[in-house]
């Protein structure tokens, strides 16, 4: 297996970690040559690449893979690959035999707190979820053209080693905002690339929830958090009077309990079924640290 990953950053370099211990040659791309040398490091070779232009190593090296992972989201002018590729992947990926496209359960929009599974119509309400869903449907057209699987990763709010609320308490940055129904779901970092080992290894297709199994208030979680480190949480704020950024207040007008079910009947197993268990285990192993 020769893998690429477009975006190779924090859920792009789990993928590949789990990649490489399957024995695969994984690259990725990076916009910044400072962190070439972290993804060298890791066993990636790494690649320039500003979202727009191909440089001829990298069209070299795109001829010879056999399994793609694109991170990099979409903007205004759509998907990046697919406009590079006019949605003809054998153009650039002869060898290409599957496709994993990493989304956002941002495309389901608002449910007032229901549950929503794969099946469940997508509502977006924020343009980044609108462009998501167009580059979505864009990834399944030209996989079907390739005449390969796609796996349509639909990712929750990522943490780990790094990112988490461990790291937040001891920068000063938590926030307990409060909104009354309000929850969200989670993932661990190392549990997306699992799971995209998992589908690789079973040349899976399809809408996937890469998701905790417990939705929850984002202030029990910083609380939690709080608790294992002995310290004091930071005071509750009511959502309606905090001062946010137009984007992390949009996060808050999307509420529903998103379920993944359908990968666990799969047969696959969470590390990190739910934030208890993923925060005990960053705390014990002492990997919450930036």
């Amino acid at each position: 297996m020769r893998m690429m990953i477009f975006g190779a950053g924090y859920s792009g370099q789990a993928i590949a970690a789990e990649a490489l211990k399957a024995g695969a040659e994984v690259s990725g791309t990076t916009r910044s040559p400072e962190k070439s040398a972290l993804l060298r490091q890791q066993g990636i070779q790494p690649f320039l690449f500003d979202g727009t232009a191909l440089s001829a190593e990298l069209r070299q090296s795109l001829a010879e893979v056999t399994h793609l992972v694109q991170s990099i989201a979409p903007g205004a002018a759509g998907d990046s690959l697919l406009t590079l590729t006019n949605g003809d992947l054998r153009s650039l990926f002869p060898k290409l035999e599957w496709a994993g496209y990493l989304s956002t359960v941002g495309v389901y929009g608002d449910h007032g707190g229901a549950w929503v599974t794969e099946d469940t119509p997508c509502r977006p309400v924020s343009q980044r979820s609108v462009e998501r869903v167009a580059a979505e449907e864009g990834w399944q057209v030209a996989a079907e053209m390739a005449g390969i699987p796609v796996a349509i990763l639909r990712l929750s709010g990522i943490y780990g080693p790094g990112r988490n609320g461990f790291v937040n308490l001891a920068q000063g940055t938590a926030r307990r905002l409060v909104k009354p129904g309000q929850v969200f779901n989670r993932i661990r970092v190392e549990d997306i690339g699992r799971a995209c080992r998992f589908l690789i290894e079973r040349q899976l297709g399809g809408i996937f929830n890469i998701t905790d199994a417990e939705p929850a208030p984002p202030q029990d979680v910083v609380t939690e958090a709080a608790r294992l480190m002995g310290v004091e949480p930071p005071p509750e704020q009511a959502f309606e009077t905090a001062e946010l950024s137009p984007m992390a207040r949009s996060f808050y007008g999307e509420n529903k309990r998103v379920s993944n079910a359908k990968l666990c009947n799969l047969g696959f197993e969470f590390l990190f079924p739910d934030y208890r268990t993923s925060l005990r285990q960053l705390w014990s192993d002492a990997v919450w640290k930036p």
